[in-house]
This record gives C-alpha cells, structure tokens and sequence, in this order.
C-alpha cells in the first residue's frame, strides 16, 4: 500500500497557526480576547467563531491612546494596560463578559505586556479564567519602573524622542492615572 503525501495547511506551514491550541480554544465555545504585539503597537480583538470564519466582536490598538492625546510610548507596560482597559469597556458595552486569552504562537511572560494588556481586560470588569501570579505589579503597569530608568539613565540616544516632545517620563504615573480614570468613567 502506498503512502499519500499529506501537505499540511499552508498556515501550519508557514508557522503562524497552531491548530491543536486553537480546535482547544475553539472548543471552549467561548468568545476569545486575542492579544498580539508588535514593535510599536499591541493589538487586542474580541472573536467568536463562526463556520465561515472567525467574527470580530470589537478591536483596539494601542495606538488609540494617541488619538485621546496620550503622548508616550503605546507599547510600554502601562499603554499595554490601559488599551486593554479600553477594549474591556468596549467588549461590555457590546455584551460581551467572559472570554478566554489566546495569545496564538507568542511566547507567554509573567509580567510581559501581554498581561498587562490582560490585566487591563480585567480590571474592566471581563471574567478571563486566569492566575493573579502572572500579572505585572502595579507599580511597573503604572510606570514607576520607566521613570526610575530614566532618570538615571546616562545615555543620551535613549529615550531621545521624548526629549526632542519636551515630555518628562517623571510626569508617567500622574498621566496613567488620569487616563486610566478617563477610561473608567467613560
């Protein structure tokens, strides 16, 4: 008897779909808060599967914190937390309470900015099965820990495009603070 040659999925292929985890996630017959980073930005969805594909319930990147004039970075801890405090709200506006994290083929960090991002989907009031053990403290996802480099940081190419805005790092807490404040209240 001869062997058929089985190509697999051309996503498996290329590596960017692992189909054991999602048929697990997909099982769970829940919605799922997808979070995916890149460079400068982190990306968090609302999806329910449908026959035809996936259906994005909502979506926002952290470059939304710029449009509502955050003025630092939207990839550090505390841009991670407050996109995901702003997805939540937007998830239960629309409905949407429970879901599970699927964070696809990215390697999972206690205290990476996928769950910072996490932590802000829940501290909106989401109900996402998870340990409390992974999450950043709180005063890395308020930025204590960026301000505290930077001042005694002694190299002046680093952290030249805040300097070239004028913006002051040491003024990062007092900004997360009201907008996380802004993001609940609204």
């Amino acid at each position: 008897m001869k062997k058929k040659n089985i190509i697999p999925y051309h996503r498996k292929r290329e590596g960017r779909t692992n189909y054991k985890k999602r048929l697990k996630l997909l099982k769970s017959k829940k919605p799922r808060l997808i979070i995916r980073k890149t460079n400068k930005q982190i990306i968090l969805q609302i999806a329910e599967y449908t026959p035809n594909g996936d259906k994005i319930i909502c979506g926002v990147n952290s470059n939304i914190l710029k449009k509502a004039g955050w003025k630092y970075s939207c990839n550090n801890l505390p841009a991670c937390y407050l996109a995901g405090l702003f997805l939540g709200k937007k998830a239960l506006a629309k409905k949407v309470d429970k879901a599970i994290l699927d964070a696809g083929l990215q390697t999972l960090v206690p205290g990476s900015r996928i769950y910072a991002a996490l932590k802000g989907v829940i501290d909106s009031g989401m109900n996402i099965p998870v340990s409390n053990k992974i999450f950043p403290s709180q005063e890395r996802l308020s930025g204590v820990h960026i301000t505290a480099f930077f001042s005694t940081n002694k190299n002046p190419t680093q952290f030249s495009a805040y300097k070239k805005k004028n913006l002051d790092l040491k003024e990062l807490k007092q900004a997360f603070e009201a907008y996380k404040k802004k993001i609940m209240s609204g």
